[in-house]
């Protein structure tokens, strides 16, 4: 008979001695795949006379070469050490200083992955430093070894050795990347890009000419002659309305600054309780500033100001072109023509449905737009509205999806007209890594170039910027990544698969021709402790048009003659597409594959990087998740796998991916058993507002009732597991908490586990994976009838 969760109590998970082994053996097996992966890594080392590269690759478990390649050749030197290959120690040798100041986490943003190689000769610990600076230990990597870890973008992990000494601290990235332990505060990581535009922006108060300060008191606007002394206070219609704000930009010429006002706006604040401190028996109460959709925004405004013999005056600009912007900001970043003309800033119109790039005219205040992008249903504005200037050619490099697709599109500045379309097809720009202006030549990755490949891999291309002369670099059949030498002749292209290892290839990029292929990744390793490939699969989603990607993990001890339960794996957040596309040992769908189960995961309609129809799917619909499309997927690949048990299926999610775990049991209980929701934002009116509003649209209307949880609670059937961590900053957990009550006054057996001291993924702490195991053992395997 089921249990009922009644209120504030959870269900403590009492598992059976079989299913303690069962997981004991599924984490033992995962644990034994540690450091088995060799020649996978390599980072280039250029010669400053442009006339080749070095490396240093891991052969094996405590072995490692150094190696030498001419960029003319191709020609491969190896050494055993770096002195052999006779190249001076400057090129390369050194790593980049880490402060190894403990810092929080400074936010939890897409999944991603870090990847720690330890060059020390001891031990060390990795722990987690979650947004409240508390430290969560996840375990050691010896000496030599290298450990991939699943993160989140943003998150600060500490690196210490077995005594509790601090040697590094690393920050996950969007991309997932590796690191190299090689002695305290020092690490190997990428270099922060230059944010767009940044050249020219003046930040201080004082002008460029030195001769006038601007001085932003009590919410007005002051100048000062540096000469004499004197201070004036330049009158606005804004005064005492919408007060200035600091910061300040100056044009070129240092006639003329611009200032942000901005309403004053009450901003909500999120409770949160700390079941028991650090440093002390009583709980304690956190709040945190926590903007929600419908909650009310700063609108700043780019306030025009002239410098005069009198000191100064006030030019109105008409806000009728950025009247409702979008924007938690107190300020306007804008940017200088080089000439001081006019001054330029973006307009994201709050509904996310209009777009501009404003020109504002120095000497009389009119503004015009250059770029006007409107859609019925949502610009992403997070991910496609890159921007580049050419201040020499008087043009603007702009991203769109006007077309469909995501593309380049070149303006020109002065008539805020379309010069050309850049690039062009039903395939999109995914990121741009250069552009050329006195060559006039763009780099950038892109993916669905070729109908026989995933329309997910990565490629990279080059085109003038008129459109001509498109070539596409790669050609593997896998998704790319790419390091250019300085003088960008060459670049050494990384390309994987789900089920291909890394292969490291130097190309030429003029015309994308290899020239050695550097290293192949050995994993014979990793396929003699038992470990599997996963299975790439692909077939037709709900409109029988769209073809469904994704991937299927068999355990180790696979027997095609028996059936397995499936287990689904969901993320639908429509920024990105969450199932894996290259290679990694994916640690947390073999563990749960080892128990017993088959591991699916693939992205729906709705989610991103395949088109705008694709991804329009989920405008003020994000309970549809891309259901339809993910069932269609696992119905048509378990009609030619017999071994697939329909009956039996499971899925399991956090955050955006807890709301879609959920939802299983609410709109698809004919097809889903068993949900294991983890930080859900399980209803939209209760997330943050940057990323609902971007999908459900402002204002709030009645499509965040229909896709909210909390409101279909009633509508239960299967069995549910809601995990929170009680410190979650990302998602309110009170929206978790929601869902509870709302359960429960609809009668609904459940289970719910908090986890105390835990955040934003606290399913992915120790205890909390090792639950979500335990669950799917109990009721996939041990007692599948109760879940009908």
């Amino acid at each position: 008979m089921r249990r009922l969760l009644i209120a504030s109590c959870c269900l403590l998970m009492v598992s059976s001695v079989g299913a303690d082994e069962r997981i004991e053996s599924a984490l033992s097996f995962v644990r034994q795949t540690d450091n088995l992966v060799f020649r996978d890594q390599v980072e280039p080392h250029w010669l400053d006379d442009g006339s080749g590269l070095w490396y240093r690759v891991k052969t094996g478990r405590q072995s490692q070469e150094f190696v030498f390649v001419s960029t003319p050749s191709g020609e491969r030197r190896v050494a055993k050490d770096f002195s052999s290959l006779n190249l001076p120690e400057s090129d390369g040798v050194s790593t980049t200083e880490l402060s190894t100041e403990i810092r929080k986490s400074a936010r939890t943003g897409a999944a991603s992955s870090i990847t720690f190689v330890n060059k020390l000769k001891d031990e060390v610990k990795f722990i987690w430093i979650n947004q409240q600076g508390e430290r969560i230990p996840y375990g050691t990597l010896e000496a030599g070894a290298e450990k991939k870890m699943q993160s989140y973008d943003g998150h600060v992990w500490l690196i210490t050795s077995i005594k509790g000494e601090t040697i590094a601290v690393a920050e996950v990235a969007a991309t997932p990347h590796t690191v190299t332990i090689n002695g305290p505060g020092k690490v190997k990581e990428p270099k922060d890009k230059k944010p767009e535009g940044a050249a020219g922006r003046r930040r201080g108060e004082e002008s460029p000419d030195g001769k006038w300060v601007v001085i932003i008191e009590e919410g007005v606007v002051k100048l000062r002659d540096r000469k004499s002394q004197t201070t004036t206070h330049v009158p606005t219609d804004y005064d005492g309305v919408s007060p200035f704000r600091s910061g300040v930009s100056w044009s070129p010429d240092s006639r003329a600054f611009v200032v942000s006002c901005a309403d004053d706006v009450s901003q909500r604040e999120v409770a949160i309780v700390e079941s028991r401190p650090a440093n002390q028996t009583q709980p304690a109460l956190k709040t945190l500033r926590y903007t929600k959709p419908g909650d009310p925004l700063p609108k700043p405004k780019p306030v025009l100001f002239h410098v005069t013999d009198a000191g100064g005056e006030w030019v109105p600009i008409a806000t009728d072109l950025f009247d409702n912007p979008f924007t938690e900001s107190q300020r306007v970043p804008v940017q200088w023509s080089p000439d001081g003309r006019e001054f330029y800033f973006s307009y994201n119109q709050r509904g996310h449905q209009v777009y501009r790039v404003l020109a504002v005219h120095a000497e009389t205040g009119a503004i015009r737009a250059i770029v006007d992008e409107v859609s019925p249903t949502f610009i992403d504005y997070a991910n496609k509205t890159w921007r580049h200037w050419l201040p020499d050619s008087g043009e603007l490099l702009w991203m769109s999806e006007r077309d469909g697709w995501c593309h380049l599109w070149l303006y020109d500045v002065a008539s805020g007209t379309v010069k050309q379309q850049v690039t062009q097809g039903n395939w999109p720009v995914r990121e741009v890594l250069s552009v050329d202006e006195e060559q006039r030549v763009v780099w950038f990755l892109a993916s669905g170039l070729r109908k026989e490949e995933s329309p997910y891999h990565l490629h990279l291309c080059r085109v003038n910027l008129d459109g001509t002369d498109f070539r596409q670099l790669t050609d593997s059949d896998g998704t790319h990544r790419v390091k250019f030498s300085p003088d960008r002749k060459y670049f050494v292209a990384e390309w994987s698969r789900v089920d291909h290892p890394p292969v490291h290839e130097l190309r030429s990029s003029e015309d994308g021709r290899l020239v050695s292929v550097l290293e192949t990744a050995d994993i014979r390793g990793l396929l003699k402790s038992g470990w599997t490939l996963p299975e790439r699969f692909v077939a037709k989603g709900r409109d029988g048009v769209h073809d469904i990607h994704g991937l299927i993990v068999k355990p180790s001890h696979f027997d095609p003659s028996q059936t397995y339960p499936i287990v689904e794996e969901v993320y639908a957040g429509p920024h990105a597409a969450a199932t894996p596309k290259t290679f990694s040992r994916l640690t947390r769908q073999h563990a749960i594959a080892e128990l017993g189960f088959i591991v699916v995961q693939s992205d729906g309609m709705g989610t991103n990087h395949r088109g705008k129809a694709f991804h329009d799917v989920c405008w003020k619909n994000l309970k549809d998740a891309g259901f339809p499309d993910r069932i269609a997927w696992i119905r048509q690949a378990a009609g030619s796998r017999p071994w697939m048990d329909l009956s039996r299926v499971g899925i399991y999610g956090g955050s955006a991916g807890g709301q879609n775990a959920m939802r299983a049991l609410l709109d698809h209980h004919d097809f889903y058993h068993v949900a294991i929701a983890d930080c859900g934002c399980h209803d939209n009116r209760m997330d943050k507002i940057w990323w609902n509003e971007q999908w459900m649209g402002w204002p709030v209307d009645e499509s965040y009732r229909a896709s909210s949880n909390f409101e279909d609670a009633h509508k239960l059937q299967g069995r549910l597991l809601l995990i929170v961590g009680e410190l979650d900053t990302n998602v309110d957990p009170a929206s978790t908490a929601q869902v509870v009550g709302a359960l429960q006054k609809a009668q609904k057996s459940f289970d719910y586990m908090p986890i105390m001291g835990a955040g934003h993924g606290a399913a992915e702490t120790p205890y909390g994976s090792r639950l979500r195991m335990e669950y799917l053992v109990r009721h996939l395997l041990d007692h599948p009838r109760e879940t009908r």
